[in-house]
């Protein structure tokens, strides 16, 4: 149970401005508490998706684009995900036009993302390299400012532990998570780029595993958050 403040309703935030944390503080005052405490009586509810990206090309939303995205609902079997087509790929009027739009559709559904190195900061991936394919097609309805509540779970790993590195990857070994059946395999990626339907399939498989990793970490560590931020 995550807040986005935005978002609420008048009855909610009245519930959160009435009712107290173990602190003595209303859950207004101390919305940390409300996620760590998930109190039964709140009226709030508001759905978690784990998303990850895999893309080619570049890491720049400019010269590459999106192979496939899947987004996975807290606690849930379903994943909401899109591969790109090979005859999408070979059309330069497509590429990944349509996987773009039907990811806008998709992130409605959800009111908090996380993500892992993913959000609106310096050279970060999956948002800002969604968001530019979004503009560069012109696709009016990706999320904007505020909108959702965002939770990048790298800045948890940074922040609260000591690892040699960083990568989710490394994060999720030393916490005994299952990660990467499916690796990174740049001769896969290249396949990818020529339209080769059994490496978009490998990639797929690595980008839902991705997110099911993801959400095995954000339970694992999320208790140690301490800041917050949208987009």
């Amino acid at each position: 149970m995550v807040l986005n403040i935005n978002r609420l309703k008048k009855a909610e935030i009245l519930w959160l401005a009435n009712h107290y944390c173990r602190h003595g503080h209303t859950f207004l005052e101390h919305p940390i508490c409300f996620e760590k405490e998930k109190p039964k009586t709140s009226p709030i509810y508001e759905k978690i998706g784990f998303l990850d990206i895999e893309s080619g090309g570049s890491l720049t939303g400019e010269f590459g684009y999106v192979f496939s995205y899947c987004i996975k609902e807290f606690d849930k079997n379903k994943i909401c995900k899109r591969l790109i087509k090979p005859e999408e790929i070979k059309n330069k009027h497509i590429r990944d036009k349509n996987v773009i739009k039907q990811f806008c559709n998709d992130v409605r559904q959800f009111d908090v993302i996380v993500v892992y190195y993913g959000k609106d900061y310096r050279n970060r991936h999956d948002l800002p390299f969604l968001r530019t394919r979004a503009v560069k097609w012109e696709i009016k309805n990706f999320p904007l400012w505020k909108e959702k509540h965002v939770i990048d779970v790298y800045d948890i790993i940074k922040s609260k532990f000591k690892l040699y590195k960083n990568r989710m990857e490394d994060a999720c070994r030393i916490f005994n998570i299952p990660c990467k059946a499916h690796p990174l395999n740049p001769d896969v990626w290249q396949d990818a780029l020529a339209g080769d339907v059994k490496a978009l399939n490998y990639i797929l498989a690595h980008n839902i595993e991705d997110v099911l990793s993801l959400e095995k970490l954000y339970k694992k560590v999320i208790i140690y958050k301490e800041t917050r931020t949208t987009t």
